[in-house]
């Protein structure tokens, strides 16, 4: 498996990944999450712009996963991270995360809002580093990711902000 930048061409398939992704929410009552669209073209493609989206990559180097990514008051704040469910449980997610995370050059945390009753959500974070944020110490720009998941609807179901700190560069 091979960690590489977005190029244009991946968009759709990043799309097509998040769609598959997604239809894991549907057997757990989640309906709504899994008929969600997942971003568009365009949208991925400011991700891409910005250095800040990396798939993960099969032998003949089409996506199975992808991670988006972008600052947001002093962390890397990650949107978006989908595994494909044909290549799930084969550690692509974490490697996805630890990539992202040893190009977080001057940022201070990896964070992320996430479900907290979905076993590949909070719980998996957990297991990869991440910790609750309380409410009370959400910053200003992750209050503001957390209105606006609120205002897509996300909050019909329990969520939480996490974040993992980052080891001081040498």
């Amino acid at each position: 498996m091979r960690i590489r930048a977005v190029t244009i061409a991946d968009l759709p398939t990043l799309q097509d990944i998040e769609r598959a992704a997604g239809e894991c929410f549907r057997g757990i009552g989640m309906a709504a999450v899994a008929d969600d669209e997942p971003l568009s073209i365009k949208e991925l493609a400011d991700y891409r712009r910005t250095g800040l989206a990396w798939t993960a990559a099969d032998p003949d180097d089409a996506p199975v996963a992808y991670l988006i990514a972008e600052p947001v008051d002093g962390a890397l704040h990650i949107e978006q991270v989908s595994v494909h469910p044909d290549w799930a449980r084969r550690r692509i997610g974490r490697s996805l995360i630890e990539h992202a995370a040893a190009r977080a050059h001057g940022l201070t945390a990896l964070t992320l809002t996430t479900f907290t009753e979905v076993p590949w959500n909070a719980p998996y974070y957990a297991r990869c580093g991440f910790a609750p944020i309380p409410e009370r110490d959400l910053t200003p720009g992750l209050r503001k990711i957390v209105a606006e998941e609120a205002a897509h609807g996300l909050d019909r179901w329990p969520r939480i902000a996490m974040r993992r700190s980052l080891p001081e560069p040498h």
